[in-house]
């Protein structure tokens, strides 16, 4: 249970922190720290009423939570009747639902005697008493009817479906939760803006002296003590543990020892305290705390969700996260898909980039490490629901700062590559932003490697469980899985099974291909077996798969001038035959060359330096293979990928530098006649 002693001690660090209000911006991402004895759900009415408990107006909500005052059971509430003491479900708070047809069962008795119960104690406030007043008079429904919040047919009960005869449905309608199509208006939450004279906030939602009176008043009714086995010590022990920690419709518990029929406990205590004694505000601070940081910093995969934290609140990077979009936007090492203008620097493909991605890497894992305290500690953990009412810990880390990070750095740093991404160029006319593709040096993200590995259409299932046999490798430093670089050589070296419109994917898929087999190789199992590859061509090594790799680039490069030299769009031969080739490399390296013999004769005439070029690098390549190597038809291994990707990057380069250096020289000449002339 150490998880829920760290997450205890988040929420007393976490009370601390002088936060800064979040930015118009953010409001729409913001959660706030939940204090306890309350809950966090999506509100769908609010009502405004007077001091003297008069209606005023009502307004249908939507996408908005709420902060609620909660008992213990109602926090933790599945079914059943177990009413919150302020703000719910019209099925709750409306004395005359019933009256208007309600489908489901009401529950406003035991809603009005815990408000009332709350209002005659000494932690009564008086906007609650204003609500308390409202509700009485039973006139809710009523009230909303009028104002065209809620719905009736022409027998005045409640409408469970909106007849598109009618109109378009009323928002209400669109908010709440159908079943077959058919929902019960009761389902709305409903909460309380109260206006009293010289009290600016109203919503009572936002109003910390309501929360304060709640959490004095729900401690007063709390007296069975026992001991906690988080603090050591005897305090009031919680009997029901709260739910909605992934989001606000989250029914499943992490923690359940309540089922005195079964065999939750059985066999082993006498009793669920036995089994699982936990402080009442220990849980609430826990789970609350929780609860907050994955809305604030989780990594969300459905119903599968990771967080990451440090117990001081300090920040911290994430480890599943897109490190590219972290780092400024100072691209010194990212290649970008258009036109370079002669005055821009051209990227050096012949040098190893990695060593200023490293540095870079270096000095932002730094700037974390001069924030956190060598002792502080790092948390990671992991979450999914089996059912919609138990959740497991899937995964469950803790570290020092430093071995976190270094291990972070160390992913980052052997699973490095040049991966695909798109970005924004905004304009001030109005217009569409301009989508620029570049080219940065990352590591790829787990979400992309499972689609890389199983396609685009992967099965949620498979995609959680490509990332629980991640985490390890990414925190603990594990040896990347096989079967996963495998099955991305196949889809990359499959390159027939991309669309025309689909080769940005193929281009993706390449680079998170490349990234993973170098990442498996710097970490292999045996040790005899590593080897650390560079993200540039590499003229002095001469392993066949690497070379084979180097071939195939070429080939398609003079195809691919060659079809532009006529204006034709149709793949190359060495796209087309890239599976084959892969299988059968010296067999279908004879039928590619061969095929390259009229591309050859085209370039003869309009790119005869080009073609030059182009004929010395194969020769340069296929000198460096051994006659063993040549013919040896074996498949290749996913080193090709290695060698092809960086030898096109090359030539990229090269015919970058050319065009730069034409135009700078057509610039120089223009200048000098022009100076000539007017000479």
């Amino acid at each position: 249970m150490s998880w829920m002693e760290k997450l205890y001690q988040t929420y007393e660090a976490a009370v601390l922190l002088d936060e800064p209000p979040p930015s118009d911006d953010d409001k729409k991402k913001y959660s706030p720290l939940v204090p306890i004895s309350h809950t966090q759900q999506n509100a769908h009415i609010n009502i405004t009423i007077d001091g003297e408990g008069k209606f005023l107006k009502a307004v249908v909500l939507e996408k908005t939570q709420v902060v609620l005052p909660a008992t213990e059971k109602s926090a933790g509430r599945t079914s059943g009747e177990e009413p919150h003491p302020l703000a719910d479900k019209l099925q709750y708070v409306a004395k005359d639902y019933e009256a208007y047809g309600g489908k489901k069962k009401p529950y406003f008795n035991s809603y009005h005697d815990l408000l009332k119960k709350w209002c005659d104690s000494e932690y009564g406030h008086a906007k609650v008493k204003a609500v308390l007043q409202y509700i009485e008079k039973g006139t809710v429904i009523k009230d909303l009817i009028a104002a065209n919040i809620v719905y009736v047919d022409v027998d005045n009960v409640l409408l469970t479906q909106w007849n598109s005869d009618n109109g378009e449905a009323p928002i209400l309608f669109k908010l709440l939760p159908k079943d077959k199509g058919v929902l019960d208006q009761g389902s709305a939450l409903v909460c309380w803006s109260v206006e009293l004279t010289g009290d600016p906030a109203i919503d009572t939602w936002k109003d910390e002296t309501i929360q304060q009176k709640w959490i004095d008043f729900d401690s007063s009714t709390n007296t069975e003590q026992g001991l906690c086995y988080i603090t050591g010590k005897q305090q009031v022990l919680a009997s029901n543990h709260p739910k909605k920690i992934r989001h606000s419709g989250d029914g499943a518990k992490l923690i359940s020892a309540n089922d005195s029929g079964g065999y939750t406990y059985r066999g082993k205590f006498l009793d669920d305290k036995q089994a699982n004694g936990i402080g009442f505000t220990v849980t609430q601070k826990a789970h609350n705390a929780l609860s907050w940081l994955i809305q604030k910093q989780g990594y969300k995969n459905g119903d599968q969700v990771y967080v990451s934290w440090a117990v001081s609140g300090k920040d911290i990077p994430e480890p599943l996260a897109d490190l590219s979009e972290q780092f400024d936007e100072e691209a010194d090492f990212s290649e970008v898909e258009e036109t370079q203008e002669p005055t821009q620097t051209v990227l050096d493909y012949g040098t190893d980039l990695g060593a200023a991605y490293a540095l870079k890497l270096k000095k932002y894992i730094a700037g974390y490490a001069a924030k956190l305290d060598e002792t502080d500690q790092i948390i990671i953990m992991g979450l999914d629901s089996a059912t919609p009412g138990r959740m497991g810990i899937l995964y469950y880390r803790e570290l020092l700062s430093h071995d976190f990070l270094e291990r972070l750095k160390k992913w980052h740093a052997e699973f490095a590559w040049y991966q695909r991404h798109t970005q924004e160029i905004k304009n001030d006319t109005g217009k569409k932003p301009k989508i620029k593709v570049i080219y940065p040096i990352s590591s790829p993200v787990p979400r992309d490697i499972a689609k890389a590995a199983y396609g685009e259409n992967v099965t949620d299932n498979l995609k959680k469980k490509v990332i629980e046999r991640l985490m390890p490798c990414i925190v603990d430093g594990y040896p990347f899985p096989f079967d996963l670089v495998q099955s991305c050589v196949r889809k990359a070296t499959n390159r027939v099974a991309y669309a025309n419109d689909e080769q940005w994917l193929w281009e993706k898929n390449l680079g998170i291909t490349c990234a993973l087999y170098k990442g498996y190789y710097a970490r292999n199992p045996d040790s005899t077996q590593r080897r650390i590859y560079n993200m540039a061509l590499d003229e002095n090594y001469h392993s066949r798969d690497y070379l084979y790799g180097r071939l195939l680039a070429v080939a398609e490069r003079i195809e691919s001038v060659a079809l532009s030299v006529t204006d034709e769009n149709r793949p190359t031969n060495a796209a087309r035959l890239m599976q084959r080739f892969a299988d059968r490399p010296a067999q279908t390296w004879l039928l590619i060359h061969k095929a390259l013999d009229p591309y050859m004769q085209r370039l003869q005439v309009s790119r005869t330096g080009f073609l030059n070029n182009q004929r010395e690098e194969l020769e340069t390549i296929s000198s460096a293979f051994t006659i063993e190597d040549f013919n040896n038809n074996a498949p290749l291994s996913g080193e090709f990928l290695l060698g092809y990707y960086c030898q096109r990057q090359k030539m990229k380069q090269d015919s970058a530098e050319n065009a730069a250096n034409y135009k700078a020289k057509q610039t120089k000449n223009f200048d000098e006649t022009t100076s000539a002339g007017d000479a």
